[in-house]
C-alpha cells in the first residue's frame, strides 16, 4: 500500500488560514461587485424608463416640432422618430420597450458604455441614450481595488496563521522535542507537570500514564527474565552434573549410556537456549570467544545420534582455527537450528557444514524449498510447505533471525539448483582466523 505524503501540522493550519481570508475576502468582494451591478442597473433602468415615460406625456400635450423638453441629466439624448426612420441605427430597430444595453467602440480603441431606454407611442418610438461611461469605469476601478483588497487580505491570513500555527504548534512541539529527549531506564520527571491543562497537557498526562505502565511491565519483564534464567540454571547443572556421574561408571550398558548422552545433549542445549534468549529480552550483546570448528563437530555429533536410523551422513570441512566473538551458546543456538533444520528435512544422503573465515554453510539434500518458503522461513510459527509431518512450532529459524540481529550477522536459506538448500550464517564482524 503507498503511502500518501501528509504536509505537516502546522503547514495545514497555515494553509486553513490563507484559505479561509482569500474565500471571505473573494466573497465578500464578487457580492459587493454583483450587488453594486444590480443596483446600478435596477435604479438608472427605472430612472430611464420614468424619464421616458416623461418625455412621451409631453409629446402628446406638446406636438409641435420645436416644443423643447427639459431633461434632467446632462448625460441623456433623446430621439422620437418613426420604427423606420432611415436615421435610427440598425441596432436599435426592432427593439422592445424597455431598457438595454450596449456597447460601441470609442475614440482610443476604448468601448463606449451606454443605456437605451425605448418606449413606443403609436407611429412614432422615442429613444432615451444614457451615457454610463462613468458608471463602467467606476465598476473597474471597484473591481481592480477589490482584487487588491482581497489580495491584501489573503497574504494578511497568511501572516495571521503563520503567526497563529506558531503559538499553537509551540506546545506540541515541545512535548514531541522532551518525549525525544527521553531515556530508557534514565531517570523521568512527569510531562504534565510542564505544560497547561489543556489538550496538550492531557496528551503529555495520557503518555506519562502509558510510560508508567510501560515501565512496569518493562521491570516485571526483567525480572522475569532473571529468575527464569537462575531458576532454569540450576536445575540443569543438577542434570549435567548427575549425567556426567552416571556416564563415568564403568559398568553402564550401551543403551544406557546412550540415554545419559542424549539427557546430557539436551540439558546442554536447554542452557545454551536459555543463556540466548535472555540476551535476546535484554537487547545485550554477550562477549565470548567460540571455535567454530570445535562447535560444528560437537553440533555434527549430537544430530548424528538424533537421525533415528536415516541414511544420512553429516560431514564438517572447510577452514580451521577460525573463532568467532560471541558466547558459544549463541552460537550454538543459531549454527544448532540450521543443522538441525537440515538434517530433520534429509531422508537420505549428506550434511554438510562447510566453515569459511567469514561464514559457514549448511548444505543438505532434501527436498528443497520454494520461492516463497525461503522469502518467509524466518517469520515466526512459519513452518514451510514442506514441513510435512515433521513437528516444531516454526520459532527456531525466529529465534537464529533475531540473534543475527543482535550480533549483526546475516543468515538466508536458499534452494540449490542439484537440489536441497543451503543455508549461509555470514560474520559480517566479529571473526578471527
Amino acid at each position: 500500500m503507498a503511502l500518501r505524503y501528509r504536509r505537516r501540522l502546522r503547514s495545514r493550519l497555515i494553509v486553513s488560514f490563507a484559505l479561509l481570508g482569500f474565500t471571505l475576502t473573494a466573497t465578500f468582494a464578487l457580492a459587493t461587485l454583483v450587488l453594486r451591478e444590480r443596483l446600478e442597473d435596477q435604479l438608472i433602468g427605472a430612472f430611464l424608463m420614468q424619464e421616458t415615460a416623461a418625455f412621451v406625456q409631453f409629446k402628446r400635450e406638446n406636438p409641435q416640432p420645436d416644443a423643447q423638453y427639459q431633461l434632467s441629466d446632462n448625460k441623456i439624448e433623446l430621439y422620437y422618430r418613426r420604427p423606420d426612420s432611415p436615421n435610427t441605427p440598425p441596432e436599435w430597430r426592432g427593439l422592445e420597450d424597455g431598457v438595454h444595453d450596449f456597447v460601441e467602440p470609442g475614440p482610443g480603441g476604448r468601448d463606449r458604455h451606454y443605456k437605451l431606454a425605448v418606449r413606443r407611442d403609436g407611429d412614432f418610438v422615442a429613444y432615451m441614450r444614457y451615457s454610463f461611461q462613468q458608471e463602467a469605469l467606476g465598476q473597474r476601478q471597484l473591481a481592480t481595488a477589490l482584487v487588491g483588497a482581497v489580495l491584501v487580505f489573503s497574504f494578511l491570513s497568511l501572516v495571521l496563521g503563520a503567526w497563529s500555527s506558531r503559538r499553537v504548534m509551540k506546545p506540541v512541539t515541545d512535548l514531541a522535542r522532551r518525549i525525544g529527549e527521553l531515556r530508557v531506564g534514565g531517570e523521568r520527571k512527569r510531562l504534565a507537570d510542564r505544560f497547561a491543562d489543556d489538550e496538550v497537557g492531557q496528551l503529555a498526562a495520557a503518555f506519562d500514564d502509558y510510560a508508567e505502565r510501560l515501565s512496569e511491565a518493562n521491570r516485571r519483564d526483567r525480572e522475569f527474565n532473571a529468575d527464569v534464567s537462575h531458576e532454569l540454571r540450576t536445575p540443569l547443572a543438577v542434570i549435567r552434573g548427575a549425567a556426567e556421574l552416571l556416564l563415568a561408571r564403568p559398568d553402564l550398558d550401551d543403551k544406557t549410556r546412550i540415554r545419559l548422552q542424549r539427557i546430557e545433549r539436551a540439558a546442554q542445549q536447554c542452557t545454551d537456549l536459555t543463556v540466548a534468549l535472555l540476551m535476546l529480552s535484554r537487547n545485550e550483546r554477550g562477549t565470548g570467544h567460540t571455535d567454530l570448528r570445535r562447535l560444528a563437530l560437537q553440533l555434527a555429533e549430537a544430530n548424528r545420534a538424533q537421525l533415528g536410523g536415516k541414511p544420512v551422513a553429516i560431514v564438517v570441512e572447510g577452514a580451521e582455527d577460525v573463532f568467532v566473538d560471541a558466547p558459544e551458546a549463541v552460537l550454538a543456538v543459531a549454527l544448532g537450528n540450521l543443522v538441525g533444520n537440515a538434517c530433520k528435512y534429509t531422508q537420505e544422503g549428506e550434511v554438510r557444514i562447510v566453515l569459511a573465515a567469514d561464514r559457514v554453510q549448511v548444505f543438505d539434500t532434501g527436498p528443497g524449498l520454494s520461492a516463497e518458503d525461503a522469502a518467509r522461513l524466518f517469520e515466526r510459527g512459519y513452518r514451510g510447505s514442506g514441513a510435512g509431518g515433521t513437528t516444531g512450532g516454526g520459532i527456531g529459524l525466529s529465534i537464529v533471525s533475531r540473534l543475527c540481529e543482535l550480533y549483526r550477522w546475516t543468515v538466508s536459506v536458499a534452494p540449490r539448483p542439484e537440489g536441497g538448500a543451503v543455508a549461509t550464517l555470514v560474520f559480517r564482524e566479529g571473526t578471527t582466523a
